[in-house]
């Protein structure tokens, strides 16, 4: 079976969706379609049920994915060597992002990639799913998240950044023409609901309650992208609190932002799996205490 097929059925057990598939494949489905009719004719087997609604994988299609992730996750990180190697790369650091401020924080890594030109970084911005599980499932080495994070076998570094809140309401919103709102204020409107985040990690972003003990309502339909949330913003549907940072990077005419009297400043810090510290971790969080943390 060619790499290429491998991939394909893979993302197909995945997505169970030709059409999303092919898109994320970046081919057609009639190409996706004859990778797996191909596998199909050379097991003997069928490897996916279909009708015109659902693909679902079979018994064998079932074994054959459990039997291959691991293999192809081999070759693949195989290939990523070799072509770093070919580079004169000898390592990488996966640095994956919670906050916006990508810009803000480009100080530090062209400082690390300066200083060190035989390791690459990557930096990868997260979805909001369950961002620890992705640091602990070695999906990233290193991930830029906000304090506290009290994990077990989590390590928490040096902060890189601190910054204030402000509320992101739609242009239309009855808050709009304020030019700053407390926290009680929350209370009184609907606000976005991550998914699969830690209760105490979730509160000190965005507390459950207020100081008078009024909820603060999540909506029922969680957001999991950013481009979403504010989306969702925009249009009136929830309210949301961010860093302050975000209002240079998302300069929208249909959201104002409105500063947060009494809600304490924002931290990011760098956070990492105790037991997978290496020399490039050590050297990224050394890099970051030598040049402090940043106001922003």
């Amino acid at each position: 079976m060619e790499l290429r097929d491998i991939e394909i059925f893979l993302v197909l057990a995945e997505e169970l969706h030709f059409g999303r598939s092919a898109e994320r494949l970046r081919v057609s489905q009639a190409r996706v379609s004859q990778a797996i009719r191909k596998q199909e004719r050379r097991i003997g087997a069928a490897l996916f049920d279909r009708t015109s609604r659902t693909v679902r994988l079979t018994a064998v299609g079932r074994q054959l994915r459990d039997d291959l992730q691991p293999v192809y996750a081999g070759l693949h990180e195989s290939l990523e060597r070799a072509r770093l190697a070919a580079r004169g790369v000898t390592g990488r650091l996966r640095v994956g992002m919670m906050p916006f401020n990508v810009v803000d924080l480009h100080p530090y890594w062209r400082a690390f990639r300066s200083r060190y030109p035989q390791w690459e970084l990557d930096i990868r911005p997260l979805e909001f799913v369950d961002p620890f599980g992705r640091l602990r499932d070695d999906d990233v080495d290193v991930l830029v998240a906000w304090l506290p994070v009290e994990e077990p076998g989590l390590t928490v570094g040096p902060v890189l950044c601190t910054d204030p809140r402000v509320l992101a309401v739609s242009a239309d919103h009855e808050l709009a023409g304020r030019t700053s709102v407390r926290l009680e204020m929350f209370a009184d409107f609907e606000h976005a609901m991550a998914p699969a985040f830690p209760d105490y990690w979730e509160d000190s972003y965005l507390p459950f309650q207020t100081s008078q003990g009024r909820p603060i309502e999540r909506g029922r339909r969680s957001v999991t992208n950013a481009e979403e949330l504010i989306n969702r913003v925009g249009m009136g549907e929830v309210l949301h609190c961010f860093p302050r940072h975000v209002t240079r990077h998302w300069g929208m005419p249909n959201i104002h932002w409105l500063p947060v009297t009494d809600l304490a400043d924002l931290s990011f810090a760098l956070v990492w799996r105790t037991e997978a510290e290496n020399e490039l971790i050590g050297a990224l969080a050394g890099m970051v205490r030598e040049l402090g943390a940043t106001r922003l």
